[in-house]
């Protein structure tokens, strides 16, 4: 794939990769869903326009190597999470799951 050039102005640019590479660092690691519900309520104030503008930007930040993809497989399931590069693996998030039998206790 070709890199990815942003339409935006660089300041927004700017407003827009630090909110979002905070809440990563915060709350990380993430999926796409998780940061946008953490991203909507600043969407405006930061310059965001919608889920598929976030999406292009986390791509953008992929490139830049200020995030990036980590795959987390639990049983048949996998999530792809959104992580900065220097968040140690160990706190990847397990997916809920209706059928984990939990141990019982007497």
């Amino acid at each position: 794939m070709k890199p990815i050039k942003l339409k935006t102005p660089p300041e927004q640019i700017q407003t827009i990769t630090r909110v979002m590479f905070d809440i990563v660092r915060e709350d990380g690691p993430l999926t796409v869903a998780e940061t946008w519900e953490r991203v909507k309520v600043l969407a405006g104030a930061s310059g965001l326009t919608g889920k598929s503008h976030m999406k292009i930007v986390l791509r953008w930040m992929r490139e830049r190597q200020k995030l990036r993809l980590v795959c987390n497989h639990v049983d048949p399931h996998k999530q792809i999470l959104y992580t900065t590069w220097f968040a140690k693996p160990n706190n990847l998030k397990q997916p809920k799951s209706g059928n984990d039998p939990s141990p019982s206790q007497p």
